[in-house]
């Protein structure tokens, strides 16, 4: 199936072809068509399976085509974290840029004045983050009386991060008419409940398996003591097959810790958490992005917010403690038909984590057994579990787990959207 079989108009079609984009993912194909018949919409799939492309292209063909134009905001896109707002506004620009449509994105962390003069002179589609959001309306600067289409993304990401009552206010603001697109990469009670309540006979569509990783993802794993982290990190970024990483910790302290050790020995890196300013953040992700920088290291606050076609290696410097995290963050990697590479790090205090992980994701992760750190490991980390599928670390050289290769079909052919 090609882009064309999905009755799309042409000045889309023309959009997507100059993003190179020409066949749907899966969700792409599936949702589409559902969203264009006015359906509500329940879609259930992980990061880097193409779902802003697969709301996103439809709104703007019901949009284009209605034979009666919206008074104020017709479309609201409800997003948990800065970036993925940021990431789904470009997504519009990019697929409609021949339509003529509106839109902006407005988020907290700077300043509301220039995102306030926008709103003033009207725009169609609103991408935006629940506090900013509730805040300009309050002040008076957003109305929603007449939205027509409601999106809700990343749900689960919204409970996690304790965005959820704010989500429920926003809700109370919405007309009762409405086409509501639900997206959630885990549908854990709270969130099912909350769909529930917002949708209405929806279609489902569900592309992988809850809680999954992603196949294309090699994942591995390295028992080492919590003070061999770093110098194991270090000793593995020396493999010049690393040509990007993104590295995870549990905390802001802990990111920038990591980033003072690697620039010690002149790794160009930066860090991207909740205490840097938006525009910090923005441009250690533009460095990252155009490979001036080679190492990103980020709290989960970027775990569903950085999109990178090209990103090869997700390393997990500290396990996270909800399990599903782990999912989302490797899941920035093997993104639009790529492969990638995913190292986890466990040190003894993590060993419930790594259960709760194997578990969620229905296998064990593969076990890195020799490396150069292994001989200090206490005995208490060989107790987390059954090691399946050992491997030994062999260098520079000859060790497939560093390759970082694609798949066959280029790139250009298969980034469908972010």
């Amino acid at each position: 199936m090609a882009f064309k079989d999905l009755e799309l108009i042409a000045p889309i079609l023309v959009a997507l072809n100059e993003e190179g984009y020409t066949t749907p993912t899966p969700i792409q194909a599936q949702s589409i068509p559902l969203v264009l018949q006015g359906r509500d919409l329940l879609g259930c799939a992980q990061t880097g399976t193409g779902k802003t492309a697969a709301f996103a292209i439809p709104i703007l063909q019901l949009l284009y085509t209605k034979k009666t134009p919206t008074r104020g905001i017709s479309t609201l896109i409800l997003t948990p974290t800065r970036e993925l707002a940021i990431q789904i506004d470009e997504s519009f620009a990019a697929y409609g840029k021949h339509t003529r449509l509106s839109h902006t994105v407005i988020f907290g962390g700077v300043s509301q004045f220039n995102q306030v003069n926008i709103l003033r002179r009207g725009v169609d589609i609103l991408i935006a983050t629940p506090g900013r959001l509730l805040d300009l309306m309050q002040q008076g600067y957003i109305d929603l009386r007449h939205l027509e289409i409601f999106v809700l993304d990343e749900a689960d990401r919204m409970l996690d991060m304790g965005f959820i009552n704010d989500v429920k206010k926003v809700i109370t603001k919405l007309p009762a008419k409405r086409q509501t697109l639900f997206f959630s990469a885990t549908m854990p009670p709270e969130i099912q409940s909350l769909a529930n309540q917002l949708l209405t006979n929806p279609a489902k569509v569900e592309v992988t398996p809850v809680s999954s990783t992603v196949d294309a993802i090699e994942q591995s794993l390295y028992y080492v003591n919590k003070a061999d982290k770093p110098d194991l990190l270090l000793h593995l970024l020396k493999n010049p097959d690393i040509k990007s990483a993104l590295v995870f910790t549990r905390t802001k302290h802990g990111a920038d810790k990591v980033v003072k050790i690697l620039q010690r020995v002149n790794i160009h890196s930066a860090a991207i958490h909740g205490n840097k300013s938006q525009n910090a953040r923005q441009n250690a992700l533009n460095n990252f992005k155009d490979g001036t920088i080679r190492v990103l290291v980020a709290t989960d606050i970027a775990a569903r917010g950085i999109d990178i076609d090209d990103l090869s290696h997700v390393f997990n410097f500290e396990l996270p403690n909800v399990p599903e995290t782990y999912v989302h963050r490797i899941g920035r990697t093997g993104r639009a038909g790529n492969t990638g590479i995913s190292i986890s790090f466990c040190d003894a205090e993590e060993r419930g984590e790594l259960k709760d992980i194997q578990k969620v994701i229905g296998k064990m992760i593969p076990l890195i057994a020799e490396h150069p750190f292994a001989k200090n490991v206490t005995t208490q980390i060989s107790t987390i579990a059954k090691p399946n599928n050992q491997r030994h670390f062999g260098g520079q050289g000859g060790n497939n787990h560093f390759s970082s290769k694609k798949s066959g079909t280029q790139r250009k052919t298969q980034n469908y959207g972010k």
